[in-house]
């Protein structure tokens, strides 16, 4: 029976950390958070976001816009926060409503304020493993791992998926950490049989519980990325991951649940982002 990685008390202990870090400066970190149209998820997210901004110390600067808003305005709006000392970290809540170009907003935010870790320069940087703001679910996976594992070196990781988010960051990350790294998609021939050979399984798909119990090496780690709401007993619904959990648990050496794993992790990785552009941009 595997270890469950309890991602949500990381976090907190991380947030702690984070605050005790801010209660030092000379200044207060900044964050602007910008949310276009009324996506019951994204808004939930966003409060999320604000309030544990909040209680580290950081100060929130919320921006709501109504759907409607056209690209110009939004352009506008991120060369204003681009320019102001207080905000020093900036991120536009994904997915934005049509027509607006998510593309082209990520590319006006100045990549020393890329909390989110989106843009062009941050993700070359990644590539490049230079020193740079990096997408926060995959740091906070990498964080997860380097807790349980320690010493990567030479191990097998298979990341499933491929996306700019998650897939490629945490790929390149695993890289840093000298270990062997496959991302696998949905072309990859015989996925089952590439999954068993990884003593690192990353699952980032967004798929319900598509990763099988005996698609898992013995004693692997598996990393959950995924949220998927799937429906319930009455008429309910309930979030599981990309991995089929119980199966996997039955074969993994240490395994992420969903939610309460890689989940609580994401708003913390942004603000440790947060703190760490402040301390680039205030010179410490």
């Amino acid at each position: 029976m595997a270890e469950i990685i309890d991602g949500k008390a990381f976090a907190a202990k991380l947030r702690a950390a984070i605050a005790a870090e801010v209660a030092t400066l000379s200044y207060k970190p900044g964050l602007a958070v910008v949310l276009v149209g009324d996506d019951p998820a994204s808004k939930v997210y966003v409060a999320n976001k604000a309030r544990q901004t909040v209680e580290v110390g950081m100060r929130s600067f919320e921006h709501r816009l109504p759907a409607d808003t056209s690209q110009e305005h939004l352009l506008a709006l991120v060369r204003q926060l681009n320019e102001n000392p207080a905000v020093h970290g900036i991120l536009v809540q994904l997915p934005l409503p049509k027509p607006l170009n998510a593309d082209e907003i990520i590319a006006a935010i100045s990549p020393d304020k890329d909390v989110d870790g989106l843009t062009v320069v941050n993700a070359g940087r990644l590539a490049a493993g230079l020193s740079g703001l990096v997408p926060c679910t995959p740091l906070g996976c990498i964080l997860l791992l380097e807790d349980r594992l320690t010493d990567m070196t030479g191990l097998n990781a298979v990341v499933i998926g491929r996306s700019n988010l998650v897939g490629k960051p945490i790929a390149q990350l695993l890289l840093q950490k000298n270990c062997t790294v496959t991302i696998a998609h949905s072309r990859t021939r015989d996925l089952p049989g590439l999954c068993r050979t990884a003593d690192i399984l990353v699952a980032a798909v967004g798929q319900p519980e598509m990763v099988k119990g005996d698609w898992v090496k013995p004693g692997a780690t598996v990393i959950d990325v995924g949220i998927n709401r799937v429906p319930a007993d009455a008429g309910k619904t309930k979030l599981v991951g990309d991995v089929d959990f119980v199966q996997a648990q039955m074969r993994a050496g240490t395994i992420t649940p969903v939610p309460g794993g890689v989940g609580p992790m994401t708003i913390a990785c942004l603000l440790r982002n947060t703190l760490t552009a402040a301390k680039r941009i205030e010179g410490a």
